[in-house]
């Protein structure tokens, strides 16, 4: 890999992924955080359909902190873990109240401060709701920068080190989206769409 190829690699894959963008709903900062803690093993589509009910029953940390955890697991029941995502989110909910004055706070080493927030979702933060560059690393983009020559890593740490070496910083939240998009509609974990990719040529698989 070099920064030449990244930068074709990069072209082709904005011709393929028309709209890049998050696919879950939220309003703030404070519903982006939630849902993006909820989408842990489970389809944005899946988060979407609870978080409507959760925002309006419960739409700030601090309703969320009071919130009866039975109530809450309910509502996310449809969810895969819902038990210990109730419960994170509570918890994240209780220590916004108290360690920011109920505000999401906008650096990467608070938000991982926040119990059962990693690095992926906090740069998920970092990324949408402040603009602030980085390159959240879940599945899709490891997988991506695996077969596009991008790494030859599993960790997610150094996946995301390496992905920065050949993406300049003003193409950080752009590619996080493009790679994401790829790997969950075309460059699937099995049964890929090689066929008709224009991307095959870079293709390690």
């Amino acid at each position: 890999m070099n920064k030449n190829k990244s930068n074709e690699i990069l072209q082709i894959l904005k011709e393929i992924v028309i709209n890049p963008r998050c696919e879950l709903n939220y309003n703030n900062p404070f519903e982006l955080l939630i849902a993006t803690i909820l989408s842990a093993q489970t389809k944005d589509q899946r988060v979407n359909l609870v978080t409507g009910e959760l925002f309006q029953k419960y739409p700030n940390p601090l309703a969320l902190a009071k919130a009866d955890i039975e109530i809450v697991k309910n509502i996310i029941k449809p969810l895969g873990l819902y038990e210990v995502k109730a419960n994170t989110i509570i918890n994240v909910s209780n220590e916004l109240v108290n360690k920011f004055n109920s505000e999401v706070p906008n650096t990467l080493e608070s938000l991982m401060s926040l119990s059962g927030v990693g690095r992926k979702t906090a740069s998920v933060v970092l990324v949408e709701a402040f603009k602030i560059p980085a390159v959240p690393v879940d599945t899709h983009v490891l997988r991506v920068a695996k077969r596009l020559g991008y790494t030859k890593s599993e960790n997610p740490i150094e996946v995301e080190a390496d992905i920065k070496r050949f993406v300049p910083k003003n193409e950080w939240i752009i590619s996080h989206h493009l790679f994401i998009h790829f790997g969950r509609y075309t460059c699937l974990s099995k049964s890929p769409k090689c066929k008709n990719c224009k991307l095959a040529s870079f293709c390690k698989k």
